[in-house]
């Protein structure tokens, strides 16, 4: 018995041990992820709560929103420089992501398996919008950003002149998200599986899962570098990531409801058909469906990353909602 004491209370000693020099190496990772990306822009405080913005040029105001994992840096690798001659460029990093916060003390905790609504991030970002004085903006949202950018226009529509959907999740999908998603988004899972891929993710996974995302389109020279990934592996951003996509569906379902009577101003949906991601015929297809005055154009051959792979047609888009709506 004494043995069988012994022998148990050594494996929950190395456990902890383990579990301690995780949680160091996680927090090592996090400052020095810190410290090689930093925020390229400034902190504006919205209730208490900080949302990172990065604003340049001057005109009509365009808003960028990412999509899951990612940050300001998904639109200043490129796509802002293409805008900022004509445009007052805002792109912020969603909550929970790059250097924005949660939009609630309910979603810090590790063991919440609870994430903030499109809707929540939605109001959040607007509210930084208007302390900008964006309150007649043009938004622009990839992936998840794209949910995001749907709930604004359908929460705030008196912010916003119209919506350019970059491959966005918009309708309710078959089955579930695998378990990538599932088990980080877990209460347990969530507390215990964010602080192992803070401490043990290598550049070259954090490379090895960019590849699919363009595919079939190469991944651009520099963006790699230019991302920052390990920003998105830190703990509570790995956190905050996954459960927002795997609570994600019931708000899509909510929304979906909305769109026929409701999204009245300008929408221009892009999409590629090689989309594995976000599939066309899932989401696009039937948005523009639901929409009827909705613009849809599909990319042949593209993947998931439209504004990389085709910024000139993102560019008309654009430019043709600030024509619709008499800002140009």
């Amino acid at each position: 018995m004494a043995l069988k004491l012994i022998a148990t209370l050594s494996l929950a000693a190395a456990a902890a041990g383990c579990a301690v020099a995780t949680d160091r190496n996680a927090t090592a990772r996090t400052l020095q992820a810190e410290r090689d990306f930093p925020p390229e822009g400034q902190m504006i405080n919205v209730n208490g709560r900080q949302v990172h913005a990065v604003v340049e040029g001057t005109g009509p105001d365009v808003i960028l929103i990412h999509g899951a994992g990612g940050s300001t840096r998904e639109f200043t690798f490129g796509f802002m420089n293409r805008l900022k001659d004509r445009y007052r460029v805002i792109a912020f990093d969603r909550p929970g992501l790059g250097y924005t916060d949660r939009t609630s003390d309910a979603y810090d905790s590790a063991f919440t398996n609870k994430a903030e609504s499109p809707a929540e991030q939605a109001a959040m970002l607007q509210g930084a919008a208007e302390q900008l004085g964006a309150t007649n903006a043009i938004l622009v949202g990839h992936s998840y950003g794209g949910s995001v950018a749907l709930a604004w226009a359908l929460n705030h529509p008196d912010t916003t002149v119209g919506v350019v959907n970059l491959a966005g999740p918009s309708h309710p999908w078959p089955g579930g998200l695998g378990a990538f998603y599932t088990i980080p988004g877990s209460t347990l899972g969530g507390a215990i599986v964010p602080p192992l891929v803070g401490a043990l993710t290598t550049d070259q996974r954090i490379e090895a899962a960019i590849d699919p995302i363009f595919a079939p389109q190469p991944v651009p020279d520099g963006y790699v570098d230019h991302i920052g990934g390990q920003l998105t592996v830190r703990p509570a951003s790995f956190r905050a990531n996954t459960r927002q996509v795997n609570t994600l569906r019931p708000h899509i379902v909510e929304m979906a409801g909305r769109y026929g009577e409701e999204f009245q101003m300008p929408l221009e949906i892009i999409h590629g058909d090689e989309d594995k991601t976000v599939p066309l015929e899932i989401h696009s297809i039937p948005l523009s469906q639901a929409v009827p005055h909705a613009n849809l154009t599909v990319l042949n051959g593209v993947g998931h990353m439209p504004h990389h792979a085709a910024p000139d047609v993102v560019e008309a888009a654009i430019d043709r909602i600030a024509a619709q709506a008499g800002l140009r």
